[in-house]
């Protein structure tokens, strides 16, 4: 019965990311190579822990605060017709940035790049956009960086402050990567970006893409477990960027999610992918981090 519960949350909760090519599926054919970030980076453990599920949520969120950007979301994605798809698209790119050999880093970087190619137009407020651009791509980027690093310390583990920057700096690599720019080396530098990015506003793309996030056509079976992690990451989001996405914190969110993360963490354990960039760098590990692969 035990394995059967533990196999049902593993299988929902995967389910939601197997709409698009599974990463890492060639690592094996990269032997020896770190990527990007290897062994003993700060991103791998970060990353691969399932505080990720907030920080993604999170990101998605803070992302909406920018007109310009979400106006790009609007006019060109199909997030509504297809959300499961594009949330494994954005976890096949994750993935593969942060775990992959530098060949399987590189393709996940070109889809990304070639994605935004045409994604232009004008917001609402009569400004012009292009998802190419080094500003609106480190929006994107940054807001990303620091959720995942945020989620982490609120319900994953600790970090030094040293640590924290080093992930700044790894992550960093990525944003170069895609073209973005500024891109801060310090977590407090790039706190200080995000709260303080001049072009946030609210916008009707904005409070269309809250909305949808905050109720997403997904299973009824998973939609609890989601509300409340989507709960979890308002409660992270600093009361500037809150003031211009319209949300507020509901009480005893974060109690609830750590339950909920420290629950998945010990029945998902760390990411799959982290193990498998292990093996492929031929780094030794304590396989008790990770599941079995038969359940």
């Amino acid at each position: 019965m035990l394995h059967w519960a533990k196999s049902r949350v593993i299988n929902s909760v995967s389910g939601m990311f197997a709409h698009a090519e599974m990463p890492l599926r060639h690592t094996r054919d990269f032997p020896g190579d770190p990527g990007l970030c290897g062994p003993g980076s700060i991103s791998w453990r970060v990353i691969g822990d399932v505080s990720v599920f907030i920080g993604g949520i999170r990101a998605l969120l803070i992302q909406a605060a920018h007109p310009e950007v979400v106006a790009g979301v609007e006019d060109h994605s199909r997030y509504r017709d297809d959300p499961l798809g594009r949330l494994s698209r954005t976890s096949f790119y994750v993935t593969s940035a942060t775990f992959g050999a530098m060949p399987e880093v590189k393709e996940a970087i070109d889809l990304v790049n070639s994605a935004h190619q045409g994604v232009s137009g004008t917001s609402h407020r009569g400004q012009a956009y292009s998802a190419s651009t080094p500003e609106l791509a480190a929006w994107v980027h940054n807001s990303l960086t620091d959720s995942f690093l945020e989620s982490y310390r609120r319900f994953g583990g600790r970090l030094s402050p040293a640590e924290a920057d080093q992930f700044v700096v790894e992550q960093s690599q990525v944003g170069e990567m895609l073209g973005a720019a500024p891109l801060p080396t310090t977590a407090g530098a790039l706190r200080e970006w995000i709260t303080g990015h001049p072009a946030l506003a609210p916008s009707p793309g904005m409070r269309a893409a809250v909305s949808f996030l905050q109720s997403p056509p997904i299973p009824a079976a998973q939609k609890a477990g989601y509300q409340i992690l989507m709960n979890g990451a308002i409660a992270t989001i600093p009361r500037e960027l809150t003031s211009v996405l319209g949300l507020t914190t509901v009480p005893g969110a974060r109690a609830a999610s750590a339950a909920m993360v420290l629950g998945l963490r010990r029945i998902m354990k760390n990411s799959p992918a982290w193990q498998a960039a292990l093996e492929r760098c031929g780094a030794p590990y304590d396989r008790r981090l990770f599941r079995d692969k038969a359940v």
